[in-house]
C-alpha cells in the first residue's frame, strides 16, 4: 500500500499555482492593454484587467523572458522618437503609393539576420518593424535570429538591389535602437556594437 504524504484519503493537489509564480510585469502590461482596448480608465476596468492578466498568466503558461539589460533613458527617447517619425513617414509613403494611378509597387520578402540572440530583442524589433506601415514580419526564426519581412515597395526611385539593402539596413538600425535603449554593456558587445558612455 502506498501512503500519501498528504494524509489518509487525501489527494495530491493538481495544477496548484503559487502567487509568487505569477509574472506580475506581464499582469500589469495585460491590464494596461485591457484598459487601452476599452478606451476608458476606471477602477473597474483596471481591476478587471488585473484579473484577466492573472488568469492569462496562470492558465496559459508563457515562457518567462529573462531581461539582463538595463534601461537607458536617452536610448529610449531616441527609440520612441525615431519610431514616431517612422510611423509618419511609412504612413505617407503608403498613402502616396495608394494614390498613384497606374503605379505597381515592387514588393519583396527579405530575410534579415539580427545581431542579438535574445528572444526579447528579436520580438521587440519584429513588433516595431511590423507597426511601421509598409513592412510586415511574416516569420521569425529564433534559432538563427532571422526576421523575414514583406516590404511593400523596395524601389522608391532606387534599383531593386539598392532598395533591398536599404530595407535590410532599416531593420538592423531598428534593432540597434532597441539594443541601445535596453541592452546591457555585455549584450551590446556581444552584438558587435560599441558601448557609448
Amino acid at each position: 500500500m502506498v501512503r500519501s504524504r498528504y494524509g489518509a484519503g487525501s489527494r495530491r493537489p493538481v495544477g496548484r499555482v503559487s502567487v509568487s509564480r505569477v509574472q506580475w510585469w506581464s499582469v500589469v502590461w495585460l491590464a494596461v492593454v485591457w484598459v487601452a482596448l476599452w478606451g476608458q480608465v476606471s477602477v473597474g476596468n483596471v481591476l478587471v484587467g488585473m484579473v484577466v492578466g492573472i488568469l492569462v498568466t496562470m492558465l496559459l503558461r508563457m515562457t518567462p523572458i529573462d531581461f539582463h539589460g538595463r534601461l537607458r533613458p536617452w536610448g529610449l527617447v531616441r527609440l520612441i522618437s525615431r519610431f514616431a517619425v517612422d510611423l509618419v513617414r511609412g504612413s505617407l509613403e503608403v498613402a502616396v503609393i495608394a494614390l498613384r494611378i497606374g503605379y505597381v509597387p515592387t514588393g519583396a520578402v527579405i530575410g534579415v539576420r539580427l545581431r542579438s540572440h535574445s528572444d526579447l530583442y528579436l520580438t521587440l524589433t519584429a513588433e516595431l518593424c511590423s507597426l511601421v506601415p509598409g513592412t510586415v514580419v511574416v516569420d521569425a526564426h529564433r534559432l538563427t535570429g532571422t526576421l523575414y519581412l514583406h516590404v511593400l515597395d523596395v524601389t522608391h526611385g532606387r534599383g531593386v538591389s539598392d532598395g533591398l539593402e536599404v530595407a535590410r539596413s532599416q531593420v538592423l538600425a531598428q534593432e540597434e535602437r532597441v539594443l541601445r535603449a535596453l541592452a546591457s554593456d555585455a549584450e551590446l558587445v556581444e552584438a558587435g556594437l560599441e558601448v557609448r558612455r
